[in-house]
């Protein structure tokens, strides 16, 4: 079998993974009606399933990258359990550091997370504050960093990998209601159940509140900050004999959300005569729609593995200007929509053809269409009638425009790899994978990569591994919009230059060291470097609230991550810190986004990212009194703590916001109600010190707005089991 080590946060498991398990087949079972007859071979269907589920982890492994894995129990260790967002559960992960509007950086990169389920990868959406995919959704997960093996391209900082919920992990119902501040009301259901060789699984949950995205101010609560939120996911699968299993997973989440205001604020423009507004009663608002399909059909023979998918993904991005208050303040008010449609289709496979190798290979091919369309208020220049020969200056009536523009791409992937056991302890994977992008740039590259690992003992694990790595843009954080018609008028840019933005290519090294000393602790430890050409960064450009791609030549990128765990009995508990340096010159694509003073500073020196964070750590404990009781309480507690994301003073991104670290409490009590399968009832604070702590400022290159963490908060979930 192969052996697992790794480290845990709260069961959260770093894996190197390194040889290649054997799987038990499925017994005969004997027809108790067939009398003296032969015996009829019957399949029992969730040994079946199990038996694939496994087959299907075969197929894509992750041998020689670094793996953290939140099992279920750690989820539910983690404050708010079931109804935190994913981007709070993936904060527990040693390097991924946290920022504003909900987003993630892992390991020095803006984005660039690929999000897989049941081995699937799913295509980019258009969402920003949107989390699409719930925690609630998985039985398992994971997040792959590192140097990844072949099956892993396009979107390479990490791999967020979902092991769906299905009925056979999760039969029976649960619904759950959670309250607390903020007027936070947050109901969830789920079922799940087998019905012959179907397999079903639904959940659903709706999500309303007072503080949809990250407060502008450091004030306790938030002005104009509702949102109202659903999300879905639905997954059926067929056994259609021992070795065939199809399935098919449809979802989908959609999110209506105010943009919050900041008091107090003095308009820069005047319109029709009006020169002023309290900024307290702007009504901005943005709505973010997405939903997806996956059908999969999986296939095993004898040494051999397979699985097909097709997928498909439609999200929509709205955005509603304050029709005064955004030319009053902005100087521009638009009417915003873009969409994207994504369809393709993706194979892996894997062949053991003998007893120390194991070869790997697969495809993907992928279109997307993205659309955009806006109708613009803006103000015109006009000469400045005190001085005729000065700079236009803003007029007072407005003009109005619209830009639209459709954009579709091509993806194109392949790869194959060997894995090789040299010697009972030592494992080389190696190969390579092309990719192939036709869209607003026309690109390819063939990616060597090559991992080995070495287990000189069970307890212990020494890995390296180096990867070539091709990441494109995502079409639809391109920004392609007409420069030329907002001349003239309050919309215009200072700089008209707009190279397009193109596929980012690094060099990737990793090593890293895991050990288990004693029965139920581990520790370890990873150290990476990247090189990067056209180093792939995103900025939010005004509005509407959105990511926007764009390339620095060069960048560095550099760090290490020390981890440890204690797993045992009623205690578990966890600690990682992480080091990171992002470093990056010459902005070479969508220049007309910035200042023509930064352009050319950044042109000629080395900069920090505006993502870079220095440290990151996190730290927790869970203790569970009246082990496996029906009284069971489970009480935790962890930090996350972070020395400041980037921002800028004198030069661009020369500073780093102050440091914060922020304390959470987590209390849950089984109750064994007369008839009941299981009744919970759960305590949650949320940063108990009620620190307040900036994320950003508004200030760095790519940075649109100010953001606060959230202050001190409290929610109570009851839950029931039917």
């Amino acid at each position: 079998m192969r052996r697992r080590i790794g480290v845990s946060a709260l069961a959260l498991t770093a894996s190197l993974s390194a040889a290649t398990p054997s799987f038990a087949q499925t017994s005969p079972v004997p027809d108790p009606t067939a009398g003296s007859g032969p015996v009829i071979t019957v399949p029992p269907l969730e040994v079946t399933a199990k038996q694939m589920d496994r087959e299907r982890s075969e197929i894509q492994p992750s041998l020689g990258a670094t793996r953290y894995d939140f099992a279920a129990s750690a989820l539910q260790n983690i404050p708010l359990g079931d109804n935190a967002s994913l981007n709070q559960v993936l904060l527990r992960a040693p390097g991924v550091v946290q920022d504003g509007f909900g987003q993630v950086h892992v390991r020095g990169d803006h984005g660039s997370l690929q999000y897989r389920l049941d081995g699937v990868q799913l295509p980019e959406g258009l969402s920003l504050f949107s989390q699409v995919l719930s925690p609630r959704f998985a039985d398992s997960l994971s997040l792959i960093t590192g140097a990844l093996p072949a099956q892993y391209g396009l979107r390479t900082a990490g791999v967020v990998d979902i092991n769906v919920k299905s009925g056979t992990t999760n039969p029976g119902g649960e619904a759950s209601a959670m309250i607390g501040s903020y007027n936070w009301v947050q109901p969830a259901l789920e079922y799940g159940g087998r019905s012959g060789a179907i397999d079903y699984f639904a959940v659903g949950q709706y999500v309303s509140n007072g503080i949809g995205i990250e407060n502008p101010t450091g004030s306790a609560l938030p002005l104009h900050d509702n949102t109202a939120q659903w999300y879905a996911l639905t997954k059926v699968t067929g056994i259609v004999d021992e070795n065939t299993r199809l399935s098919f997973i449809g979802g989908g989440a959609s999110a209506r959300y105010q943009i919050p205001n900041v008091p107090g604020q003095m308009p820069n423009f005047t319109v029709n005569g009006i020169s002023n507004q309290n900024s307290s009663f702007l009504d901005q608002r943005q709505w973010e729609d997405t939903y997806f399909g996956i059908a999969s059909l999986q296939k095993s023979y004898q040494n051999f593995n397979l699985q097909l998918s097709g997928f498909a993904r439609y999200s929509d991005l709205s955005y509603q200007p304050d029709a005064l208050g955004d030319l009053l303040y902005n100087g521009v008010a638009p009417w915003a929509k873009r969409t994207s449609f994504a369809v393709g289709a993706q194979a892996d496979a894997s062949w053991k053809i003998a007893s120390n190798h194991t070869i790997r290979g697969g495809f993907l091919v992928q279109r997307e269409r993205v659309t955009s369309f806006s109708q613009t208020n803006a103000l015109p220049l006009v000469p400045d009638p005190s001085d005729p020969d000065a700079e236009f200056i803003p007029g007072e009536q407005t003009v109005g425009f619209t830009d639209g523009s459709e954009l579709v791409g091509w993806t194109y992937s392949v790869y194959l790899q060997d894995e090789w056991k040299v010697t009972p302890t030592l494992t080389m994977n190696f190969g390579a994978r092309f990719d192939a992008i036709s869209a607003a740039t026309t690109e390819n590259q063939l990616s060597p990569r090559v991992n080995l690992v070495w287990e000189p003992d069970p307890k212990i694990a020494l890995r390296a591994g180096y990867s070539r790595y091709f990441v494109p843009a995502p079409l639809n954080q391109v920004g392609f919009n007409s420069i030329a018609v907002r001349a003239g008028t309050t919309a215009a840019t200072e700089v008209t230059r707009n190279d397009p933005v193109r596929a980012e290519r690094s060099d990737y090294f990793d090593i890293g060291l895991t050990v288990k000393p004693v029965d139920g602790l581990t520790v370890g430890f990873s150290g990476f470097y990247k090189f990067a050409e056209n180093y792939l960064d995103k900025g939010q450009f005004g509005a509407p609230v959105f990511q926007t791609a764009f390339n620095y030549a060069y960048a560095q990128v550099k760090g290490f991550e020390v981890f440890g765990n204690y797993d045992k009995g009623p205690w578990s508990a966890y600690a990682n810190l992480a080091w990171s340096r992002v470093s990056s010159t010459n902005i070479n694509s969508a220049q007309f986004n910035f200042e023509q003073a930064d352009l050319d500073y950044i042109a000629n020196h080395w900069i920090f990212a505006d993502h870079d964070q220095s440290w990151t750590g996190s730290a927790g404990a869970a203790y569970v009194f009246n082990h496996g009781s029906e009284w069971a309480t489970r009480v935790s507690a962890d930090m996350l703590f972070g020395s400041g994301l980037r921002t800028s003073v004198v030069t661009p991104n020369d500073t780093s916001l102050p440091a914060y670290a922020t304390v959470n409490l987590s209390v849950a009590q089984k109750i064994p109600l007369p008839g009941s399968k299981g009744t919970t009832i759960r305590f949650d604070a949320i940063n108990l010190t009620d620190l307040s702590y900036q994320l950003r400022d508004g200030t760095g290159v790519g940075v649109g707005a100010p953001q606060y963490g959230m202050r001190r908060a409290f929610f109570v979930t009851l839950s029931q089991k039917f």
